[in-house]
């Protein structure tokens, strides 16, 4: 199918349908993926490995859940996405407004992976007071947080962004160089996503995705001044709702910033 690009998405995503994939516990597909995601990230942020102030969120989208498990290691955490609707979305959660999503189920998963070392009001609490900012951001630009600079952060985070943003293996290069500007030498990126994917529907509407698989997203890193850490991977286990989104697997990424490219 054609590139989705930036001006449809302004005018067909919805997150208020999107975070509707999002109502944890359901036992489908989409639990198989947060699970994934979550067990990887609070792994990865637990090992000690990832150390700073500043973790910036690359194409949050209107979720808060990635962020959860990087609230405990980096007390100053930067939201971004490339749509308004989104950082209003993030936002509303933020300040507690009316409407925001309840994200308690996701909320309590977490804090049971991490052993229950707090309550559920405690971690969002936590994670209110970490994200300082909500910020816009374009990974096809060479400054992606434009026209805001600001100093180059500890940690690097982007989960099912640069599949839906990027087209091709060489846009997908000069989004990694982008978001490597952003990065303090030796410091770390992580990625979390799906492979083989080639759409996703939000009602009515269908998005293009990249079709990401474990020797592009390492070629693409090793090409851009990135060593590979840690590659998880596995394959997909609910085969309902394909005609929704036909990914085959999902990936989280652990990559350190070994050079400037």
């Amino acid at each position: 199918m054609e590139f989705t690009g930036g001006d449809v998405y302004q005018k067909e995503f919805d997150p208020k349908v999107y975070l509707e994939y999002f109502h944890f516990g359901k036992g489908s597909v989409e639990d198989e993926f947060l699970e994934f995601i979550l067990k990887c990230f609070c792994k990865i942020f637990t090992s000690g490995v990832l150390k700073g102030d500043t973790l910036i969120d690359i194409g949050s989208g209107p979720t808060i859940y990635q962020l959860l498990p990087a609230c405990g290691s980096f007390e100053n955490i930067i939201a971004t996405d490339y749509l308004d609707q989104n950082c209003q979305e993030i936002t509303k959660w933020v300040k507690k407004e009316p409407g925001a999503f309840d994200w308690s189920s996701v909320v309590q998963y977490v804090c049971q992976l991490e052993g229950n070392r707090e309550t559920c009001a405690e971690k969002e609490a936590k994670l209110r007071r970490s994200i300082k900012q909500v910020l816009r951001c374009d990974v096809h630009q060479s400054n992606p947080l434009a026209p805001i600079s600001l100093a180059q952060a500890d940690c690097l985070l982007s989960t099912e962004c640069l599949e839906s943003a990027c087209k091709d293996q060489a846009s997908f290069q000069a989004a990694l160089k982008n978001l490597s500007s952003l990065l303090k030498l030796g410091g770390h990126l992580v990625l979390g996503g799906v492979l083989g994917c080639t759409f996703y529907r939000l009602g009515p509407h269908k998005f293009s995705s990249m079709v990401f698989t474990e020797e592009i997203l390492k070629n693409g890193l090793s090409a851009t001044g990135f060593a590979v850490v840690e590659f998880n991977a596995e394959p997909r286990v609910f085969k309902t709702n394909m005609e929704d989104c036909d990914f085959s697997g999902k990936y989280v990424i652990l990559a350190r910033k070994d050079k400037e490219v």
